[in-house]
């Protein structure tokens, strides 16, 4: 009776061990995952508010040397500096941002020695920054 009894016993432990084994993994991977997820979600955040402000001081420039023709605040040099930082900054996001920060770089290539007196030039460039503004607000919008 002794022996049965035990057995019984033995057979519960082995069990509740088994389980608690596959809950401990089940939880240990649940949060590897969601730390990933987070590191994640926070790099991306990061580097979409650092985008957006260089997008706006790219924006300040292009205005400074069309509507205000200061040349110092207004100058292209200023506006490849953010250009490429904006570039550099968008290779840790998402395959649609790099490609609308490609976009404006190609825009600003074609137009950055006309922006302080051509109206269609920068109403160009203008518009790749709001795309690309854009872009950073869905990457926002998607992280969990």
């Amino acid at each position: 009776m002794q022996s049965r009894f035990s057995k019984s016993r033995e057979h519960i432990f082995q069990i509740t061990a088994i389980f608690s084994m596959l809950f401990a993994l089940i939880g240990f991977s649940y949060n590897v995952w969601r730390m990933e997820v987070t590191e994640y979600n926070s790099t991306m955040r990061s580097a979409s508010f650092e985008l957006l402000l260089q997008l706006s001081e790219l924006e300040g420039v292009i205005y400074a040397a069309y509507y205000d023709k200061d040349k110092l605040a207004g100058n292209p040099r200023k506006g490849w500096i953010k250009v490429n930082l904006i570039a550099d900054l968008s290779m840790i996001t998402e395959a649609e941002l790099q490609d609308a920060t490609r976009a404006l770089k190609q825009d600003w290539q074609l137009h950055w020695d006309s922006i302080d007196d051509d109206e269609a030039s920068v109403s160009k460039v203008i518009k790749r920054i709001d795309d690309t503004r854009e872009e950073v607000r869905r990457l926002l919008l998607k992280l969990e």
